[in-house]
């Protein structure tokens, strides 16, 4: 295992970027034949395992069932289901992947959701997916709107299972606030694969927290872009993992707006049995972000830190940094990989703390800084919940 923390200066320049084009000039298209089949020598795809994606990535798979999306709001908050061709769909972004592109090229209905001009929403806004069912592979779509100086929090909450691929769009107009929190947690046997596309306008403010906990295999691909000057876009996610799943963060933050803001905050933990049948955990996270010429002023920095709790399991974390200009405020990144701290573990022994409760302390106080970020109390006590309940498997092994 590895550790690194590296930082930039607020003057310095620094360039990290991986051969070829900028990560902002990856091809994109709504048509999935534009794209060709992944191998597992792509960079896009190399920590995927391929073979269990269960066709997604290749044409095989066909929509034999279909994905529910249930929409709990308020009354001020428009909810329809339009086609493809509605002219809204795609605003916040365009396929990056054949996964993704299949999803646009297959999904039955779309889902959009919009928050009204002006219109501050009090409850969170609850969206429930649920996968086709098991054996069953379906394609869906889903847009946020945030228009102009709105505010709200939407909680999307994946269940069910089967195969699922989808696109998911945060459409947040000028001076608009919009907090979400996508919440992977479905049956062992799901394999979900989405992409989020967020377009930011001038001064608006998006609170994007990720949850990945069950599942067979989660990957999600997250593409932020900024639309007007002034933007602030906040990345936060948590992960479990535990044998037999494979967990997935792909992020790319494109700075190409003056005066714009990200932080990114990924934690994860991993736990797994040498002597399992089941595939070793795997978690992968890539962050990427670009700050282009424009991006005057720009202040970013993005953290992954994995906690490995046992034998069998592997963490891949890759921060990446592209600058092409110096006149920033600050860009950095951070990554740490390791197990538990001896030291921890022998200062709460020493004050008579059994081995086992230290453990659970560690890990708590570890997801607690993701977890005291998400402004749902109902969703803290859930997360709460299955942290304690990732740790019970642990002691049991």
């Amino acid at each position: 295992m590895t550790s690194t923390d590296l930082r930039s200066a607020s003057t310095t320049n620094l360039t990290e970027a991986a051969e070829g084009v900028n990560k902002g000039a990856q091809f994109t298209s709504f048509d999935v034949e534009a794209f060709e089949v992944p191998h597992g020598r792509d960079e896009a795809w190399r920590f995927t395992p391929l073979r269990r994606l269960r066709g997604l990535h290749d044409g095989s798979a066909v929509a034999d069932g279909s994905a529910t999306i249930e929409v709990s709001a308020d009354a001020a908050v428009r909810t329809e289901t339009v086609q493809r061709g509605d002219d809204r769909l795609g605003a916040a972004g365009v396929p990056a992947d054949r996964v993704a592109a299949q999803a646009f090229s297959a999904f039955r209905d779309a889902t959009v959701v919009t928050v009204p001009k002006g219109t501050s929403v009090e409850e969170p806004i609850t969206i429930t997916v649920t996968g086709p069912g098991a054996g069953a592979t379906a394609y869906g779509h889903l847009q946020l709107r945030a228009e102009e100086l709105s505010r709200a929090t939407v909680v999307i909450d994946i269940r069910g299972s089967g195969t699922y691929a989808d696109n998911v769009e945060f459409v947040v107009d000028d001076a608009a606030q919009l907090t979400v929190v996508w919440i992977a947690d479905a049956a062992a046997d799901l394999v979900h694969v989405s992409m989020h596309h967020a377009a930011l306008g001038k001064d608006a403010v998006l609170r994007h927290t990720a949850i990945e906990l069950g599942g067979e295999l989660v990957r999600l691909t997250g593409r932020v872009r900024f639309d007007g000057p002034g933007g602030d876009a906040e990345l936060l996610g948590l992960y479990f993992a535990d044998d037999g799943q494979h967990l997935e963060s792909r992020l790319l933050v494109d700075h190409g707006q003056p005066n714009c803001r990200s932080n990114v905050l990924y934690k994860g933990a991993l736990q797994g049995d040498p002597d399992s049948a089941l595939p070793d955990a795997h978690t992968v996270w890539v962050g990427d972000v670009l700050i282009r010429a424009t991006g005057v002023g720009t202040d970013t920095f993005e953290v992954n830190r994995n906690l490995v709790l046992a034998d069998g399991a592997r963490a891949d974390s890759i921060p990446n940094l592209e600058i092409e200009t110096g006149e920033i405020i600050q860009a950095g990144h951070a990554s740490a990989t390791g197990r538990f701290d001896d030291l921890q573990l022998f200062y709460l022994q020493a004050r008579g703390i059994p081995e086992d409760q230290a453990r659970r302390l560690i890990v708590r106080g570890f997801f607690g800084e993701i977890i005291s970020k998400i402004p749902v109390p109902f969703v803290q006590e859930r997360l709460t919940e299955a942290v304690e309940r990732e740790l019970a498997v642990t002691e049991n092994k």
